[in-house]
């Protein structure tokens, strides 16, 4: 998928800037190219499809409300596959158990077919109890609906037929038609908690957490955990699962508002120690007003990380 610009294996991906690109075609269509062209290996993509209210709901705390501006991830991969030619797309995250999962699969399949096979599902449970009334689903389930999802979800890439009876979907011997070009599509999970890395463990080809530079261990403070003691954790439960933690793949992003090129090129050194595979850049709250400003920083973290 794309090409690799880092050195060691570590590819590098830029971060649609959902809350600050606007609604103009033309614009989205040329950040896509622009980072396209700088030689970048992917995108990554936020996704919300409903807003809460802050004031209306003022024991909901999560980052985003109604006033930030998020674009539909599908229908956004597709405008964009058709203006890119190598580019992967990456969703990061999308919030899976909110949504009908054959429908997933039949969208995800058609940003697979036209996009050439460079999709990679990003998927988590998610944080806004709001969201997920709006879309008629139970909140408290959403750990234990991703899990039968993700089953799913395979067996619709793979199969042309599928019988299935779970907890949570039933289906009848049918499929979607066409398949995707890949075959399953690659599914990575979000998320820094512990039952999170037990399901990438078991169940994902990859994982996104966030974090810090610094700070330990800490599962009450899941913003600031540490890079390498993630990393450790994870290989703990590969080991324990009888999995070899070399077939997980490990993305991280880094917001640039909160980093120096110094932080971008230490921690590139770092993801490569650790086995990681890709490397982002968050240009929002930088200050951008254009494509261009967003491309200019986009293309410091790439010069950066190439020379680290």
């Amino acid at each position: 998928m794309g090409m690799a610009t880092g050195s060691a294996g570590l590819k590098l991906g830029a971060l649609f800037p959902t809350f600050e690109i606007g609604t103009d075609p033309g614009a989205i269509r040329d950040f896509a190219q622009g980072v396209e062209g700088l030689g970048f290996d992917h995108m990554m993509f936020f996704d919300h499809v409903l807003g809460a209210n802050k004031a209306a709901h003022p024991g909901l705390h999560g980052p985003y409300y109604h006033t930030e501006t998020f674009h539909e991830p599908f229908t956004l991969m597709a405008f964009l596959a058709g203006h890119t030619r190598t580019l992967g797309f990456f969703t990061s995250i999308l919030i899976l158990p909110q949504r009908q999962t054959v429908l997933v699969a039949k969208q995800a399949a058609e940003v697979d077919i036209l996009s050439g096979g460079r999709l990679r599902l990003g998927v988590g449970v998610g944080w806004n109890e709001v969201e997920f009334i709006g879309l008629g689903v139970d909140f408290a389930e959403r750990g234990r609906r991703l899990e039968e999802q993700v089953t799913v979800l395979r067996l619709l890439w793979t199969q042309e037929l599928v019988t299935f009876a779970g907890k949570y979907h039933r289906i009848l011997d049918a499929g979607i038609n066409p398949l995707p070009l890949q075959r399953p599509i690659p599914i990575w999970f979000g998320g820094e908690a512990l039952p999170v890395i037990r399901r990438v463990v078991r169940l994902a080809d990859g994982w996104l957490p966030r974090t810090k530079l610094f700070g330990g261990w800490d599962p009450a403070k899941p913003r600031h955990y540490d890079t390498r003691d993630m990393v450790a954790k994870l290989h703990e439960f590969a080991q324990l699962a009888g999995r070899d933690p070399k077939t997980i793949g490990l993305q991280q992003f880094m917001r640039a508002a909160e980093t120096t090129p110094d932080d971008w090129a230490r921690h590139a050194r770092l993801l490569r120690e650790l086995g990681g595979t890709h490397f982002a850049i968050h240009t929002m709250d930088t200050g951008c007003t254009s494509v261009a400003d967003h491309l200019k920083v986009i293309e410091r973290f790439r010069d950066t990380v190439r020379a680290a």
